[in-house]
């Protein structure tokens, strides 16, 4: 489990959480609607602003750091 939030934490998955975090924000903007479209919309915020932001939301609830640099130096 802590490579994988190791993963996350480097550029490469900070990118891809970004990436995803869009693709789930364009996909309710532009595909869904009613209140579905919010709910995606909102879960697409959550990596989205992790990637950008340099956190890794997961990672405390295993024992690890919360900031993205603290879990690469560990």
């Amino acid at each position: 489990m802590k490579s994988t939030f190791k993963f996350l934490a480097s550029g490469a998955g900070r990118v891809v959480r970004v990436v995803a975090g869009a693709a789930l924000i364009a996909w309710a903007l532009s595909g869904l609607s009613g209140t579905t479209s919010i709910i995606v919309a909102i879960v697409g915020l959550v990596p989205l602003a992790a990637g950008l932001f340099d956190v890794c939301v997961f990672s405390p609830l295993f024992g690890g750091p919360f900031k993205g640099s603290e879990l690469r130096a560990s």
